[in-house]
This record gives C-alpha cells, structure tokens and sequence, in this order.
C-alpha cells in the first residue's frame, strides 16, 4: 500500500497561502513604489522652474504626476538634437572651456562625462556580457562583468606576457552597486551566455533565480580548467 499523503494543518496551509500572496504582491507593490518615487522625485526638481503659464496644472487645479518628469525628457531630446549641429557643438565646447578653467569643478565634470560617455556609448561593450573568473582563491568561481579590454598605461604595462588582459568588475551580493575592479587575463575568463540583466538577478537573489539555460548541442559541456595534478 501507497503511504496516504501528509496533511497540512489549518495553520500551514494559512501559511503557504500567505507567503505565495506575498510572492505575487510585494514584487508589484515594491515596483509601483519605486515608480512614483522617482515620478515624484523628478517633478520636485523639474516642476518648480516651468513658468506658470506653461505649467499644466495651473490650469487644471490638480497636481499631475509626471509632467516634470516629461518635460525633462523633452527637454533633454532637444538639447540632444541641437547638440548635434555645428551650432550646439559650439555651444557646448564653449561652456565645457568655462567648465575647464574651475579647479576643482573641472575634475568633476570630466570624470562625470567619461563615466556617462562610456556606459551610454552604443559603439560600446561596457558590462554587455557576464564571466566567471576564480576569486578568492583557486577552485573558488565568482560572477563577474565584463567592462573591456585593457587600454592605455594598464594595457601598456600588463599585456608583456602576451597575454591581453581583459576589465572585470566584480560586485558583491545582494546589492551590486559596489565592487571591484580588476584585470584579469583573458584566458582565465569563463566566458558566460547569461545577458548582463540576468547575472544582475543571480547576484540579488543570492544565487536563488538563476537563468535557464539549454546547452547547444555538440558545445562541450565543461569549459572550466582541469584542476592541476599534484607532483
């Protein structure tokens, strides 16, 4: 005989019932939440400068979530455009040659830039694809993106060997706004097929979602280094 089927008390199946409630609602909740935060945060910065003949909710006597926010990202299109012409790139090299001569202004608004320039970048292959690199030790794998190679002095001074050194950066869990950057040679990148947004979700869940994943058929199925034999 069959053993019956175990049931669940009065008080787990209250449980259950609550904690798949939560699974589907805090996720939704937890999203409007941060929409209307940064609704709101925008039209504080933006809404106080829109002259009052301009301003919607002049009209309308209500307040209307959002208006900044759009009136900010038309504005910036429209920067966008003119920057483009001979005319706007005038502008915008005389008031970086403003900017420049500030001491301690000029440091910031160059470092801003070139941050900015690079993630923007479409040309760009800034954290477009994810690896794993040994960390803290041998043996030891940890989820990296990858930022580029190497340029410059570092490129310079580290591809003597031959061996072309490759930008990580490798943030911590669960919240990967952090981290370290390091350069790492290339052949010790385990190059992954998981998209940048997903190695995202593997690292705030701490390893709990991790992306599906259907293996190419005739693809080797291991791509680590064998472990070294010991004399």
């Amino acid at each position: 005989m069959s053993d019956s089927p175990e049931r669940i008390s009065l008080a787990g199946r209250l449980r259950n019932n609550f904690l798949t409630g939560l699974i589907i609602c805090a996720p939704l909740a937890i999203t409007i939440w941060l929409t209307f935060t940064f609704i709101d945060w925008a039209d504080s910065w933006v809404t106080p400068y829109i002259p009052q003949r301009y301003d919607p909710q002049y009209y309308f006597n209500i307040t209307i979530p959002g208006t900044g926010l759009l009136i900010a990202v038309v504005f910036i299109t429209i920067i966008g455009f003119l920057g483009k012409n001979l005319i706007g790139r005038s502008i915008v090299k005389f008031g970086e040659s403003i900017l420049h001569r500030m001491p301690l202004i000029r440091s910031i608004y160059k470092s801003i830039k070139q941050i900015f320039e690079t993630v923007l970048k479409e040309q760009s292959t800034s954290f477009k694809r994810c690896g794993l690199i040994e960390f803290p030790s041998p043996g030891m794998w940890a989820l990296v993106f990858i930022s580029g190679d190497a340029q410059g002095e570092i490129a310079a001074k580290l591809n003597v060997d031959g061996d072309e050194m490759v930008g990580v950066f490798l943030p911590p869990t669960p919240v990967p706004t952090a981290g370290f950057l390091m350069f790492v040679p290339k052949s010790k990148i385990v190059m992954l097929d998981m998209t940048p947004e997903e190695g995202a979700k593997l690292l705030i869940s701490g390893g709990l979602i991790a992306p599906d994943y259907k293996p190419v058929p005739g693809a080797p199925t291991a791509i680590l280094p064998a472990p070294k034999m010991q004399a």
